[in-house]
């Protein structure tokens, strides 16, 4: 079910190639995850087909920002629920409230601004309002990633692996 002010969710096993040595989740590895959190959110969530998006409509959301807490580890084996939310809309980017949860504990939490651009030449697009329309389904209140707003409870939209 899709609502306006929904937050995009998908689990996510977290595998072998996700994890350090010690069996926790490498840094970098979350910005991996962030990246397949997106395409999913695309896919199962606005509703367009992400790889035509790149291949045939050749358009990209390359991060331009992001800034990240790391609370807790997240170990080889666990399933993590990521969500997703949408802060801002510009004219030709996007600033999205990424989180990865564990039950109740929130284990990082993620600022991500994304610019719309052309796959062909890399210059700056402005969003389309049909796309707009999109993203907004999903905005959120100003409340930082994984905490819920005030005043009700947080609706979402889920995804399956």
């Amino acid at each position: 079910m899709k609502t306006a002010n929904a937050t995009f969710q998908s689990d996510k096993l977290i595998r072998f190639h996700h994890c350090d040595p010690a069996g926790i989740v490498f840094y970098p590895q979350y910005f991996v995850l962030f990246h397949e959190l997106v395409e999913d959110w695309f896919n199962r969530g606005l509703g367009i087909d992400y790889a035509d998006f790149i291949s045939k409509e050749r358009r990209g959301l390359p991060t331009a920002h992001i800034d990240c807490d790391f609370r807790a580890p997240s170990k080889i084996g666990e399933t993590v629920q990521m969500r997703l939310g949408v802060r801002r809309v510009g004219t030709s980017s996007l600033t999205l409230a990424v989180s990865v949860h564990m039950g109740e504990e929130v284990r990082v939490t993620a600022n991500q601004v994304l610019v719309l651009i052309s796959l062909e030449d890399g210059r700056v697009l402005p969003i389309p309002p049909s796309l707009r329309k999109r993203f907004e389904r999903f905005m959120q209140g100003t409340e930082p990633a994984g905490r819920k707003p005030e005043g009700g409870p947080e609706r979402r939209v889920r995804a399956q692996r």
